[in-house]
């Protein structure tokens, strides 16, 4: 079966879902994998057509397809509205599969992988899903049932599935040039979307070098905030570092704080009176993360799993209104075992800046704990995530495709 996969161009995998960083870069970097293990093969992204997808589906050289779609709704009068468009989207979806003979669809996650998934078991086409959170998302419960396989981030995630699909604890699969906490020579496939050649991210006025990620002297505090950035973060990280700009001294700050608070997370630093390089955007994550010693981060399964590839020990604020509060979730599984710091919003009548200062400023001052920490980020990780999902994806893809072959020569 491997020589006919790896011979014949008829192999065609859809990636569905996306909408962010956490859902979309696990299924680009299977996507790669499976390109490295089969370069006939094609592939297409299905998602909600919008420009994040788009745009980084496409620089990795894959088709990609728009498909209508809606979240729950949440209001009676949005009701019609939803089940139109994710008909239309399941119709769309339809035609997609019965015009081309796809092997094997796999759901990211969602509201957006729902249309394609649904039609992919109503037509017989085996469905895989990627699960990064501790607690699976509502369209990973939903389409679980019918599912091939699920491949999961964490063991916690077989105990929250109420039914009993072929489960497989992976990991999560994380972009290319995590080896060892280093990067790999180049750039993963999604620097080719930014807007400075080797800059490793989409930099706007900053005036940013382009030997950026070389390695630097100082040691360096990485905020992040997931691929769309976080207000919260935004707004109290820069008060916190103001709190304990002593503690800092010597220390490089770089803070993704997405495209919407871009020019007023740089205000703020500038109206502290701080050196810090603000980016909306880090591509190249590898890199940064290599020479990163600290980083505070919200919860997301994939920023997660790249830190432990990495080593790099975080300070962690879960997104307090995530559904199922499942970043909390996630964050756990790392802070128990010492790898990282949890803060909960929710949990302290204490202003979050206080205590973000207090926290971030005992870490930079003792790098014995941070060593300590790295290491257990270290053990966390899963560096083979990427290659085991790929495997089993064309394990599940390898019956359906020796199917279609069979036919196409009677």
């Amino acid at each position: 079966m491997q020589s006919t996969l790896t011979t014949d161009n008829t192999l065609h995998l859809v990636f569905t879902g996306g909408g962010t960083g956490g859902h979309l870069f696990p299924g680009l970097a299977v996507a790669e994998q499976i390109i490295k293990m089969v370069p006939s093969a094609r592939i297409t992204f299905a998602g909600s057509g919008k420009p994040f997808e788009r745009r980084h589906a496409t620089a990795a050289g894959f088709e990609y397809l728009a498909l209508p779609c809606r979240r729950l709704p949440r209001r009676p009068r949005d009701v019609f509205s939803f089940l139109k468009d994710n008909a239309a989207g399941y119709l769309a979806a339809g035609r997609l599969l019965a015009d081309r003979e796809v092997a094997a669809v796999v759901g990211l996650g969602g509201y957006a992988s729902v249309p394609m998934a649904r039609c992919a078991t109503r037509r017989g086409v085996p469905l895989v899903l990627l699960e990064q959170n501790a607690v699976p998302g509502k369209a990973t419960r939903w389409l679980a049932p019918r599912a091939s396989l699920v491949c999961a981030a964490f063991e916690q995630t077989r105990a929250r599935l109420r039914c009993r699909p072929p489960i497989r604890v992976t990991g999560t699969p994380i972009r290319g040039g995590f080896q060892r906490g280093f990067p790999a020579e180049g750039l993963p496939c999604c620097d080719r979307v930014v807007g400075v050649e080797g800059s490793g991210f989409r930099v706007r006025g900053s005036g940013l070098r382009r030997d950026a990620w070389n390695k630097h002297p100082e040691p360096r505090l990485l905020i992040l905030g997931g691929s769309g950035g976080a207000q919260s973060l935004n707004e109290n990280v820069p008060k916190a570092l103001d709190k304990i700009r002593t503690q800092l001294e010597g220390w490089q700050i770089i803070h993704q704080s997405g495209d919407r608070d871009f020019e007023k997370t740089r205000k703020l630093y500038r109206k502290l009176d701080l050196q810090a390089t603000v980016v909306d955007f880090v591509a190249d994550m590898p890199s940064a993360l290599a020479d990163t010693d600290l980083a505070v981060c919200r919860g997301g399964g994939t920023t997660l799993a790249e830190l432990a590839a990495a080593g790099v020990p975080g300070v962690l604020v879960p997104y307090p209104l995530a559904t199922d509060d499942h970043q909390r979730r996630n964050a756990e599984v790392f802070a128990e075992p010492g790898g990282a710091v949890l803060l909960d919003e929710r949990a302290s009548s204490a202003c979050l800046a206080d205590r973000l200062a207090a926290t971030v400023a005992e870490l930079l001052g003792n790098t014995v704990r941070r060593a300590r920490m790295s290491a257990a980020m270290h053990r966390l990780a899963r560096p083979n995530a990427t290659a085991d999902v790929a495997a089993m994806l064309l394990e599940v893809a390898g019956d359906r495709l020796e199917d279609a072959l069979r036919r196409a020569a009677a």
